[in-house]
């Protein structure tokens, strides 16, 4: 397939360059070879075993960085369409040495050998547990700063103490998550997110990039619409 530029690898660096998080900490945590993962972010899908390697890798890169894994491999699979095989020549048959027949089928056999080697090493080297790991990475204490995507919003919501989050993503039903101190949860529509916690100043809250701070006032609740082609709304009345 031919090298692209469809968004996917700069969301997954923004990403990771946002938690403060280095190539080789994401590649101990998620069992995943470090260079496997700059393929990922550089798009240099030529050097990875595959389609379906690809997916599988993008997908779990994607949610250990909090990204909607389905959104990128949808995003990917659009874009990775392999160009159709250029036919070969056909020429008239020879009748070949019997020296240079066995040179040629020599030759196929230590091709073969060594692209099984290849195969094997690459396989073992991303499923091997056995490397040294690097030290624990720490994840940042406030709201990670991820860049916008092309095409929607991106909101993200770090707690700072016990919250109920609800979102509303476009025309979708509202959905509830409960986050502690620390954890983090990322949202991405095409339209509008409407975020409400049930306890203002309990969360740090980022869309597209841009930080909001904690908003809302402690021990009532807070909510806000913000939308991708007219900016963040006026909240309505909390109740």
């Amino acid at each position: 397939m031919q090298r692209s530029t469809m968004g996917v690898g700069p969301r997954l660096r923004s990403a990771r360059l946002a938690r403060g998080v280095s190539i080789e900490e994401a590649s101990r945590d998620t069992r995943i070879r470090a260079d496997v993962l700059q393929a990922l972010e550089d798009e240099d899908f030529e050097r990875l075993l595959g389609d379906v390697y690809v997916r599988g890798c993008l997908r779990s890169y994607s949610n250990y960085l909090g990204l909607p894994p389905d959104a990128l491999v949808s995003r990917y699979a659009r874009h990775s369409a392999d160009p159709e095989p250029v036919p070969r020549a056909v020429l008239p048959p020879t009748a070949p040495a019997v020296g240079a027949r066995r040179r040629r089928d020599n030759h196929r056999l230590w091709v073969m050998i060594a692209a099984t080697v290849l195969a094997l090493a690459a396989a073992f080297g991303v499923l091997s547990t056995r490397e040294a790991a690097p030290p624990p990475a720490s994840l940042p204490t406030s709201a990670p700063l991820l860049g916008p995507p092309t095409d929607g919003i991106l909101v993200a919501v770090l707690a700072e103490r016990d919250v109920e989050v609800t979102v509303r993503i476009d025309a979708a039903p509202p959905e509830t998550f409960s986050l502690r101190p620390g954890e983090s949860r990322s949202f991405e529509a095409r339209s509008t997110i409407t975020i409400r916690l049930d306890r203002g100043a309990s969360a740090r809250i980022t869309v597209d990039g841009r930080d909001y701070g904690s908003p809302g006032r402690p021990r009532r609740p807070w909510r806000k619409t913000f939308s991708y082609q007219t900016g963040a709304q006026t909240p309505p009345p909390a109740r």
